[in-house]
């Protein structure tokens, strides 16, 4: 239970909070969920909210939904929050549920942060979710496939909030200058490029972007009754320097095509500069990651296995920490793939099976290699005839697998870098017993 004191005006509360919208005309962002006609729009103007999870990360208004919620729905809301909170917590806010439930009214309880509630307090919640005492609304950072009792999880509707486009970022920042909740009533001046700086520096997070624009302002330079806000300031206020590199431009694309070549020329050291001007200038660690991770398989592929699980791992701590911790694992994967031996095999072999795929698009599955779970299917001979490898001696059968117009195309095409000479030499042998059994 919180105290009220004399210091509790609106104008000491943080921009973020002075902002968060009172109802679904003032969100931005989340479309996918809230645009005309979408699920979760009908679910809250409609007054028919059912169990469900909040699932994105932080800032992009999960807490903000369920405030809005609050304001929309007839039925009781209780705020509830899993860092500060334990099982006697939980049964008191059940009891006072179960009280309004005898009395024919609905009960909404808002566990913000859920993930952080242990087993048995997340199975405190099933009994009265199942009986319908409480629609439990929970918001997580965290995959709640992983984080929330399977049993809890079946009962509630995941949605699936994204990250906020530095646009949309942009238009809370603008409304936050004309709004008299945030800075309308002042002077202020800041144009829409520096505004964008901020956009980008919050990497989706709206509360961020909020508390940037508040820190910039307060530390603007007066000038008559004006506060005037210069990159020179954002620049202090954030500790980056704005590099030259636009999310949305032609220098993003220049520099994760420079990181991607330096990996690929062996430079680990370009790699590592180039990583760090695209972490420090505010780029998403997860877009960086899935770049690595598709250099894994396009560049380095059999010659070196390992290197998909280092770039897959070195996404997934991503994922786990975020920045600035992150940038470590990062650097180990980046690092990792330009030492690693070279082979662009995988990419040649789809491009060139592409192709043929394409042109070919008619071509029918050879009959011997067709499912046949139906008797109609086995009459028409789907599968007669299939060899299965595992019965064979030397696990290798002479069985044609590919459509007759294609019958000895070859795709794969092995290197002698590193690994991929043993895979080279495999390829080989199989190739040669096949030559040689083709008859059988």
């Amino acid at each position: 239970m919180e105290e009220n004191t004399l210091f509790d005006t609106d104008e000491n509360r943080p921009l973020a909070a002075r902002l968060r919208p009172q109802n679904l005309q003032e969100f931005v962002g989340q479309t996918q969920l809230l645009g005309p006609n979408r699920v979760l729009r009908r679910l809250i103007e409609n007054d028919k909210i059912s169990s469900m999870i909040f699932w994105g990360p932080p800032g992009v208004g999960k807490t903000t939904l369920a405030r809005i919620i609050a304001n929309q729905t007839k039925a009781a809301f209780i705020d509830f929050s899993a860092v500060n909170s334990g099982i006697k917590e939980i049964r008191g806010v059940m009891q006072r549920a179960e009280e309004n439930r005898r009395y024919g009214s609905k009960t909404i309880v808002f566990v913000d942060e859920i993930h952080r509630f242990n087993k048995a307090q997340q199975d405190a919640f099933l009994p009265f979710v199942e009986k319908g005492s409480i629609i439990l609304i929970g918001a997580t950072t965290e995959n709640p496939s992983f984080e929330i009792n399977g049993a809890l999880l079946s009962r509630c509707k995941v949605f699936v909030l994204q990250a906020l486009k530095p646009e949309e970022i942009l238009t809370l920042l603008q409304r936050a200058l004309r709004d008299d909740r945030g800075f309308g009533k002042e002077k202020i001046k800041i144009n829409d490029d520096l505004l964008l700086l901020i956009a980008n520096f919050a990497n989706g997070d709206a509360r961020m972007a909020l508390s940037t624009l508040e820190m910039v302002v307060l530390n603007g330079d007066v000038q008559n009754d004006t506060t005037v806000v210069t990159k020179e300031t954002i620049e202090q206020c954030t500790s980056k320097k704005s590099l030259l590199y636009d999310k949305n431009g032609e220098e993003h694309y220049n520099i994760i095509s420079a990181l991607h070549k330096s990996m690929r020329n062996s430079d680990p050291d370009a790699a590592v500069y180039w990583l760090a001007r695209m972490l420090e200038a505010g780029e998403d660690p997860l877009y960086v990651a899935r770049r690595v991770v598709r250099f894994a398989a396009e560049d380095v592929g059999l010659a070196d296995p390992r290197a998909l699980e280092v770039a897959v791992a070195a996404y997934q701590a991503c994922h786990f920490i975020g920045m600035p911790e992150c940038n470590v694992h990062l650097t180990e994967a980046v690092v990792y793939m330009s030492m690693a031996p070279k082979s662009n095999a995988m990419e040649v072999a789809y491009l060139s099976a592409r192709q043929d795929a394409v042109e070919q698009l008619a071509d029918p599955v050879p009959l011997v290699i067709r499912n046949a779970p139906t008797k109609l299917m086995q009459n028409l001979s789907y599968g007669k005839g299939y060899q299965y490898a595992h019965d064979a001696k030397d696990k290798l059968t002479n069985m044609q697998c590919l459509p007759d117009s294609l019958e000895g195309r070859e795709y794969y095409k092995p290197t002698e870098q590193g690994l991929e000479i043993r895979y080279k030499e495999r390829l080989k042998q199989i190739k040669d017993w096949k030559r040689k059994h083709k008859d059988d």
